[in-house]
């Protein structure tokens, strides 16, 4: 049974949206035939690349609030990562286009990586306050996962995968997906936010139970 998830890089909720799915899927007996598709998602399609502006500056630009609140909603994003075990730098993160990390995505999930290429992305941004907009970045991930450098270099080069992107941010649109991580279990039934654990567990037990009733 697939479970597809709307996530963007740039996106605190979707790391930690992550875990939680994770340890809900560690929990669910029939975890071996999940298949996890990781899809393309852009909060912010227009921004660019800004090494030198803090993500604080950034959300008080984009929602119209002060810097300090920013602060402050950054900082209770921090915590509820640490929660899941993870570490967030978001006073450091980089303000930087998604869209090339999306296609390095895209290009993993072709080689069987998708979820080796979101979670490297995911700590490369939040944890290692690295820019996710650099090439040089996405070729050094894709090594440290087992990709062919040349290959991804190439497809980055040529925008090989931007019509992948562009097609799973369409579809996104197309069900009415405003806000990710988005996800969506066998097609059927979908959990938006990062849900408590149980929500998960709950949604996969129901709807891996009427997949296996409907492949009889």
């Amino acid at each position: 049974m697939k479970v597809e998830i709307w996530s963007d890089v740039m996106c605190p909720f979707c790391y930690i949206g992550k875990r939680k799915f994770e340890k809900a899927l560690s929990q669910f007996d029939k975890k071996n035939n999940i298949e996890i598709e990781w899809k393309s998602f852009q909060l912010d399609a227009t921004i660019e690349s800004q090494p030198n502006k803090t993500i604080n500056e950034y959300l008080a630009e984009r929602k119209g609030i002060s810097a300090e609140r920013a602060k402050q909603m950054n900082d209770q994003v921090t915590q509820m990562a640490a929660a899941e075990g993870l570490e967030y730098h978001l006073d450091k993160a980089v303000v930087a286009n998604s869209f090339d990390a999306h296609q390095f995505v895209q290009f993993a999930k072709t080689k069987n990586k998708g979820n080796e290429a979101e979670e490297a992305l995911f700590k490369a941004y939040f944890t290692d306050s690295k820019n996710i907009s650099s090439h040089n970045l996405l070729l050094e991930l894709a090594a440290s996962i087992g990709l062919n450098t040349d290959e991804l270099k190439n497809a980055l080069q040529q925008n090989l995968f931007a019509d992948k992107v562009k097609q799973d941010i369409y579809e996104a649109s197309q069900i009415g997906v405003s806000g990710v991580p988005f996800f969506v279990f066998d097609n059927k039934y979908a959990v938006s936010g990062a849900q408590p654990s149980e929500t998960f567990l709950q949604t996969l037990q129901h709807s891996f139970n009427e997949f296996k009733i409907e492949k009889k």
